[in-house]
């Protein structure tokens, strides 16, 4: 004999699933920082009208990867002159927006870069948004601020394509590393009040480019850390998280000495794997940092592998036993064992297009967009296989954010929501 559940019960358990299954996209590189996310369901083939549940005009250009929590996005837009940070709802209905800063232009070569390239991150009362500008904010998710600061305090910024660091939250406090020509800093605020709780310099080779840094940092919370990892300046380095001291330092990531040497690529962290990339064909460093300590090259048990091509400015990514580099201007996919550095496969993307966003994966799906806007959806796993090209025919720097059902995909002038009507 069957009995059917009451409606209530019914809908409260259909509720429950479906929040068993939403997953927030609280920061740049989504739950973990690392670039996955555990929802299922998603959409493979998009276009600008194909699986599009909304389309919402920015007031501006950005670079930014929208953060997500609940029914909210945050990201931040040059709006004329200003830089802003919006909250939009998952209708696509704007909310709030507050200025972060005036001054806001375009950087970068050819103009691929802007002010609204920092990702914010959220934790669902409070949201953290910086701008190229050097200000720094807190505001609640209802839009009220609680501070700011200016990041320029450290040194006036001097860089030729414009600052792009995203800062990280890890409980209370908030992460990030200030690397220019006239700074070469890493910096723990309280992330309440804003706060400094220290500010350690953080030394690199320091000459041409190099000092130049593009990456984000990142936290690292495993045995013995938590260890705030920043990269840049020609070394990846950790650093104690209560006080900043050193623990360790990849070297050999500019073999060459190379003036014109700067990294975009940030480093892929895990509990039990730190990939670093370099830049321009240079190295990628698989290590693990469990135990790791003082200089970090082929002599040292902590590195496990040190393969001979690295992505340019797209993060590395990890499935399963898989870590994938994506070279950024050639549009190949590598993928190599993530214990040995074995190469398993590289492959074209088939596109002919240069790559800025991160990849994004979920479902058993790679997701990536192109700066020209086409989507490639690779299955993951070790054999290659591109499931899906989309063309969504506009510029994108950003990476996908990945929540409640969909893709949310910002381009230069959309924000777009990708998931089933």
């Amino acid at each position: 004999m069957t009995r059917c559940l009451p409606l209530a019960a019914l809908t409260l358990v259909l509720m429950l699933v479906a929040a068993a299954r939403a997953d927030n996209w609280p920061q740049w590189r989504g739950p973990k920082n690392d670039g996955r996310s555990a929802e299922t369901g998603l959409p493979t083939e998009w276009d600008q009208t194909k699986n599009v549940v909304w389309k919402l005009k920015l007031p501006g250009r950005g670079a930014s990867t929208p953060a997500v929590w609940g029914d909210r996005l945050f990201l931040t837009s040059l709006d004329g002159d200003s830089i802003v940070l919006l909250c939009v709802g998952t209708d696509g209905k704007e909310r709030w927006r507050q200025k972060l800063g005036s001054g806001g232009k375009v950087t970068g070569r050819g103009g691929e870069g802007d002010d609204a390239s920092a990702s914010p991150g959220t934790d669902g009362k409070h949201v953290w948004a910086a701008a190229g500008t050097g200000a720094l904010a807190c505001y609640t998710v209802d839009g009220e601020k609680v501070w700011e600061a200016d990041l320029q305090k450290y040194g006036k910024f001097r860089i030729q394509f414009g600052i792009h660091w995203t800062p990280v939250l890890y409980k209370d406090r908030l992460y990030l590393q200030v690397m220019h020509r006239a700074a070469q800093k890493v910096v723990a605020l309280d992330a309440l009040t804003g706060k400094e709780l220290w500010a350690v310099d953080r030394p690199g080779y320091g000459k041409g480019e190099s000092p130049d840094t593009y990456a984000s940092a990142f936290v690292w919370d495993g045995p013995g850390g938590p260890l705030v990892i920043a990269h840049g300046n020609d070394y990846c380095t950790a650093h104690k998280a209560d006080t900043g001291e050193e623990v360790w330092r990849v070297a050999g990531l500019n073999p060459s000495s190379n003036g014109a040497w700067r990294f975009v690529s940030s480093p892929l962290v895990t509990p039990e794997l730190i990939v670093v990339p370099s830049c321009k064909d240079g190295p990628a460093v698989g290590l693990n940092p469990v135990g790791a300590k003082g200089q970090i090259d082929p002599d040292n048990p902590a590195e496990l592998w040190r393969f001979k091509t690295t992505p340019d400015v797209v993060s590395p990514l990890l499935v399963g036993d898989l870590v994938y580099l994506l070279h950024s201007d050639r549009g190949e996919l590598t993928a190599v064992e993530a214990k040995t550095g074995r190469e398993v496969y590289r492959k074209s993307l088939g596109t002919k297009q240069i790559y800025r966003g991160n990849m994004a994966y979920a479902d058993g799906k790679i997701y990536v967009v192109g700066r020209e806007g086409v989507g490639v959806v690779i299955r993951a796993g070790p054999g290659f296989k591109v499931l899906a090209t989309n063309d969504l025919k506009e510029v994108v720097y950003s990476s996908p954010a990945i929540s409640n059902g969909r893709l949310y995909l910002r381009g230069r002038d959309h924000l777009y929501a990708i998931g089933a009507k």
